[in-house]
């Protein structure tokens, strides 16, 4: 199994970078397995379909993502300190892996209604979960609670997935930087200031 697994990485990388310059549409089965270097059965074994490498190029992301919001709002530092650490990491991480949101948003309704409802489920634990911490902060008087949680977050995560269009590696600030600003500018919102991070 250890062997193996470089080839389905190889696999998605290449379907990333190809999904990227061409769309998803426009890039077939056969053009990422001859990137990867292996043969359609070899990325049959791992993925069911294209449908399938678009899905895991995303799922991967939100994974990760979740995992790093678990960890950080289960750990230890006042709601104000975890929240700011939270909307940092999500913008972080989505510019770090700006590739693999672009395509998904770019062509998410390409992918069958069953996967489409499935890629939404996740997103909406992600969001489920960061939006606890804003309650959190309501609940217990650290946070304004005039605007309710759920609108927050839908209106900080449209801001996130908005990175796509205009944010650059090499532009005047980095993914930290931009996470950082974000973060303030949520907790500011929500009449808390910065964590002092």
């Amino acid at each position: 199994m250890v062997r193996e697994e470089p080839v389905r990485q190889r696999l998605l990388a290449e379907a990333t970078r190809l999904f990227a310059a061409r769309g998803f549409e426009g890039t077939s089965v056969q053009e990422i397995v001859l990137a990867a270097g292996v043969t359609k059965g070899a990325m049959y074994h791992y993925f069911d379909s294209k449908d399938d490498l678009l899905h895991e190029i995303y799922a991967r992301l939100l994974r990760m993502q979740m995992d790093r919001l678990t960890r950080i709002a289960d750990g230890p530092g006042t709601i104000r300190e975890r929240l700011h650490r939270a909307a940092a990491d999500v913008v972080e991480t989505t510019t770090a892996n700006l590739d693999d949101s672009k395509i998904f948003f770019r062509s998410m309704h390409l992918l069958a209604t069953e996967k489409q409802k499935t890629v939404r489920a996740e997103r909406r634990r992600y969001h489920e979960r960061f939006r606890d911490l804003v309650a959190e902060g309501q609940r217990t008087g650290v946070l304004s609670d005039r605007v309710p949680a759920e609108l927050v977050v839908d209106y900080f995560f449209g801001s996130v997935h908005h990175l796509g269009t205009w944010f650059h590696a090499d532009g005047p600030l980095t993914g930290a930087q931009v996470g950082r600003h974000f973060a303030d500018l949520l907790l500011t919102s929500l009449g808390a200031g910065d964590a002092g991070e």
